[in-house]
Formats: C-alpha cells, sequence, structure tokens
C-alpha cells in the first residue's frame, strides 16, 4: 500500500517521520509518497542514504537492497522539495529508518579451543573457568539470548558428568566429585552455545593438576654402620640413599631433598640429589674428626621444595640413619693461623720478645717449635712456648716486613711437621743521617764570572718519611765561607748554593754544607763541594768521610750553573 502525504502539511504538523523494517526483506519496496505545491517540481534526499534509499521526481521514497541491522540499526535521513533551479521550496523534513532485527546470526566463540587446569583433590563446585560466546543480533532479545551446555565428556572415568557448565553464564566447574592425576591426566569437553535457531560447538581441554598431597618415603629406614678414617678426601661419596614420591614425575612434588637433620652439628656431610631418579649420594663436604665426632649417629630428612597440602604432614617414613665410626689418622700439627704478624721498633733490644706462635697437635704430641728462612740471623724462638725474641740488631731499611717460617713438629710418634708463616712489621726510627742525592760532577762556573752564579742540589736519608716528604734544613757549614758563599732552601729535599761575588780567582774551593733532618733525635751530617776554576770553572760536589758525613753520595741530574 503506498502512503501518501502533502509534504507541505508534514512541515507544519509534524518534527519528523519515523519508519519501521524488518532487516532482510525483499529490496525495491515503497516505504512512503511525498506531494508538494508548486513551484516544487522535485525531491532531494539527503542523511545516511547507504546508496540504498532513494526518493523518484514523484516522490516516491523506496530501498533497493536488503537491509542489515547488525551494519547499522537507523538510518537518518532528510527530504526536500525543490523548486525548477533546484532551491529548496519546502522543508528538509527528517525521516528516522529503524530496522527491525531478525535472527540471522549464529553464535560464535572467542576461540575454537579452550585450556583450563584443575588441582586434584579440588572439591566439586571449583570453577575451572568461563567461557564466553558473542551473537551480533541485537542484545537483550530472545535472538541474542545464549545456552551453554556440555554435549560430551572424554574420557567418561572414573564416570560420565564429572563437569557442568552454567546455562546463560558459561561458568565451567567441577561437579561430582574430586579428580585424581593418577585416574586421568587430561579430559576433553564438547561445548555447545546456542540461540533459538542456531548452534555452534567449542573444546576445552582440562589438564589435572598434580597437588602435593603424597610424601617421600625411604626404600629403608636404617642404613647400618659405616666405617672410615678422619683423612678420607673431602668430595668423596661414602653412601647412597634412596627415597621415592608418588607425586607426577619431575615436578616440585616429587622432587626430593635430603637433609642431615641430626648428628652432624659441624657440617661435615651433605647430600647431591640425583634430578632424575631422586637417588641421593652422601659426600664428605668438611675433613673428618676423630679427636672431636668419633661416633655420629647420622638422621637424614627427605622432603618436597613444593610445600605438602594442607593435611598432609611428614612422618617417619621420610626419615633414615646411620651411624659413622671416624678412625685415628696421626696428623702433623695444625696453628691457629696460617700467617703470624707482629709489629716492633726497629731500635728495640737485643733479647726483646717480638712475637709468638701457637699450633696444636690433634693427637696431643708435645709440639717443637723451630724458625726457617731467618737470612740475617735475626731472631730465635723458643722450642716450647713458640715465643719469638731477637737476637741482633733489627734495620727496617734492611728489611720490612721481615719473613720467616716457624716449622712446628710433633715430639715423638711420626715426627709429622707443618709450617706457618711470620711476618715481623719493623717501624722506623730516626738513625740515617742525610746524604746527598748522588754524586754532582762536571759542575762549572766560566771564568771571569761576570755575574753571581749558582748551583742547586738535592739531599735525602734511607729513613720512613710521611706523605709529604723530608724537611731538611741547609746552611753553611764554616763561617770563613760565608763571605764567598751562601745557600738558601728551595723546598724540603734541594737547595741553592750561590755566590756571594764575581771576584774569584782560578782555584779550586771547597764548600762544605751543613744538613738537618730535624728528626726524632735529629741527624746532621756535612757535605762539601769541590771546585777547580781555570778558564772555565768546574766544582763537584761530594761527601766528606768524617764521622758525622755520609760515607758515599748517589748520582742525579743537576743543570749546569753559568754565570
Amino acid at each position: 500500500m503506498i502512503l501518501q502525504a502533502h509534504l507541505h502539511s508534514l512541515c507544519l504538523l509534524m518534527l519528523y517521520l519515523i519508519f519501521s523494517i524488518y532487516e532482510g526483506q525483499e529490496p525495491s519496496q515503497i516505504i512512503f509518497q511525498f506531494k508538494a505545491n508548486p513551484p516544487a517540481v522535485t525531491f532531494e534526499l539527503t542523511g545516511e542514504t547507504d546508496n540504498i534509499f532513494k526518493i523518484e521526481q514523484e516522490g516516491l521514497l523506496y530501498y533497493t537492497k536488503a537491509l542489515d541491522r547488525e551494519t547499522r540499526s537507523t538510518h537518518n535521513l532528510q527530504v526536500a522539495a525543490l523548486d525548477a533551479n533546484g532551491a529548496i521550496v519546502e522543508g528538509p523534513v527528517p525521516i528516522t529508518i529503524e530496522v527491525k532485527d531478525v535472527n540471522d546470526n549464529r553464535p560464535t566463540f572467542l576461540q575454537s579451543k579452550y585450556e583450563g587446569s584443575v588441582r586434584q583433590n579440588s572439591r566439586p563446585g571449583n570453577s575451572i573457568g568461563a567461557l564466553t560466546a558473542h551473537d551480533s543480533d541485537e542484545e537483550n532479545t530472545a535472538n541474542s539470548l545464549l545456552n551453554y551446555r556440555i554435549v560430551e565428556q572424554t574420557p567418561k572415568l572414573p564416570m560420565d558428568g564429572l563437569f557442568l557448565i552454567q546455562t546463560y553464564a558459561g561458568m565451567l566447574q567441577l561437579a561430582k566429585q574430586s579428580l585424581k592425576k593418577q585416574d586421568t591426566p587430561q579430559y576433553n569437553l564438547t561445548i555447545e552455545v546456542s540461540d533459538k535457531d542456531f548452534k555452534t560447538l567449542c573444546f576445552v581441554q582440562i589438564n589435572v593438576i598434580d597437588i602435593n598431597d603424597q610424601i617421600p618415603i625411604f626404600e629403608k629406614s636404617d642404613y647400618g654402620n659405616l666405617t672410615l678414617a678422619e683423612d678420607t678426601n673431602v668430595g668423596s661419596t661414602i653412601l647412597t640413599i634412596q627415597a621415592t614420591d608418588a607425586d607426577e614425575p619431575f615436578t616440585g612434588s616429587s622432587k626430593i631433598l635430603y637433609h642431615v637433620i641430626k648428628g652432624d652439628s659441624e657440617g661435615r656431610l651433605g647430600v647431591d640429589t640425583d634430578p632424575h631418579t631422586n637417588t641421593g649420594y652422601v659426600i664428605i663436604k668438611k675433613p673428618l674428626d676423630f679427636e672431636t665426632a668419633a661416633i655420629s649417629n647420622i638422621v637424614f630428612k627427605a622432603e618436597n621444595p613444593e610445600p605438602l597440602v594442607f593435611g598432609v604432614t611428614y612422618n617417619a617414613s621420610s626419615f633414615a640413619k646411620f651411624t659413622l665410626f671416624v678412625t685415628d689418622v696421626n696428623e702433623a700439627p695444625e696453628f691457629s693461623q696460617y700467617v703470624f704478624q707482629a709489629k716492633v721498633s726497629e731500635d728495640v733490644a737485643i733479647g726483646t720478645k717480638v712475637g709468638n706462635v701457637t699450633a696444636k697437635d690433634p693427637e696431643g704430641l708435645d709440639i717443637s717449635y723451630s724458625l726457617r728462612g731467618d737470612t740475617r740471623g735475626w731472631l730465635k724462638i723458643d722450642h716450647v712456648t713458640g715465643e719469638i725474641f731477637s737476637v741482633a740488631p733489627l734495620d727496617r731499611e734492611a728489611g720490612s716486613p721481615y719473613r720467616v717460617q716457624v716449622v712446628a713438629t710433633e715430639v715423638g710418634g711420626s715426627s709429622l711437621s707443618s709450617v706457618s708463616q711470620f711476618h715481623l712489621i719493623l717501624t722506623d726510627v730516626n738513625d740515617n743521617p742525610p746524604r746527598l742525592a748522588k754524586d754532582y760532577m762536571d759542575l762549572y762556573f766560566c771564568h771571569p764570572l761576570s755575574a753571581p752564579g749558582s748551583l742547586i742540589f738535592e739531599a735525602t736519608d734511607d729513613d720512613q718519611h710521611l706523605f709529604r716528604g723530608p724537611h731538611f734544613t741547609f746552611s753553611i757549614a764554616s763561617e770563613s765561607l760565608q763571605n764567598d758563599w751562601q745557600v738558601s732552601k728551595i723546598n724540603g729535599t734541594h737547595a741553592r748554593l750561590s755566590t756571594r761575588h764575581t771576584d774569584f780567582e782560578e782555584k779550586e774551593y771547597v764548600v762544605s754544607i751543613r744538613i738537618n733532618d730535624g728528626g726524632r733525635p735529629p741527624l746532621e751530617s756535612t757535605v762539601s763541594l769541590t771546585g777547580i776554576i781555570l778558564a772555565v770553572v768546574f766544582i763537584r760536589m761530594k761527601t766528606d768521610k768524617g764521622k758525622d758525613n755520609v760515607e758515599s753520595a748517589q748520582a742525579s741530574e743537576v743543570k749546569p750553573l753559568r754565570s
């Protein structure tokens, strides 16, 4: 039936028109017919036409293609009347086309296959997971109302119907009883979802997860007696033990760890586990000792790294024991430490005790001490007490720390011995006077002097200095030389010797310099500079051989002196 309306009256009486059309209907059906008064001669259709809705010149509104609600559920259009020039003379009138739903969409699962898990011994009613399906038809209508059900369970062990799914929510649950992985480790379900006209299937794999509800059980509770010498090598395997666990293999529930829980307070034993067989290998971690533990009653415990489930506890089956007998072996004396160290001043009196060492024989025999490597003959040791004394003057500069070996030998028995180190650190005493750092050769002044000349020299000594280094003072040793020569300090080790005038003869000059180290006690020495003045003046610096002077001087770099 064709509906007719006068466009002008529609514009005055209505705000908009609404039409309802079911999706999927045959196309080219007329929806409405509009009429207009002159000067309107044609109509124009705009809006969400999707190239489906058309209007003829005579005002017939129709559609050319079946509608799809899931593509667009509402089309908003506008109709206007145009004059011969294409200008709008009436309208536009808003039109709403509502596309009514029909059940033309099959429900679909988000996945074709799901996987879930349930722990064995879980109680009936425990949730496994939710399945979600979708229907593109209009929500909250009979077309999109979905129902879930289990079509098939495989295997049907120990019975069928072990699982249920909530009809409307899709929640999958354990139904009748707890599961055991030993019965069946995996179940496969076929799930159907349907609306009023369509059905879709998916598949669910449910894995039964083992829980740690079985304790390790030793194959025997007593491994008897074992006798070992106390010098048995560390790392040796001395015993093999075995427990089994009925939980799922190669999981934390079935892996076995062995612990020594009694009879080994010193931690001399350990147990390594073979991860494939759960065999335990008892090894020696620390040396055995007859003197402290001749007999040990060892108790093992076998347990899992995974905690046991509530209500299951370890019992006597998880414990085993054996008795370890350790036999005596004559052992060398043992020092209380590998390196002994002492510190004394280098000027201690001969006969001063400078340190001591201690050793003990495991079998309780007496010990005799001796020294080895005392190359300077500075020390002696009391053979009984291990006290060490000085027997000659000590010298830090000759060697500090002074290192010797101490030998402890058992008296009687096999005369076994052991060696330790003794390090004697000597603290410094100011006992070395200053000296020239080197010989100063081939130094010269050009004669005649046109201006006062100078030279630089360096002093040193063999004592120990703080990080700032030595602080020597310098002066002319003879008053008779002070009119011709002067010395000035540059820093703690260097000084400058200068002429006071230029009126020198061509001859050899000897200039004595006094050097003081300012130590405690202060030490002083006098060095001489000797020169020969010819056409070119040469000056040589050397050390006097007097009582307070250094016996020799070492070479170092000094610049030639120029007038």
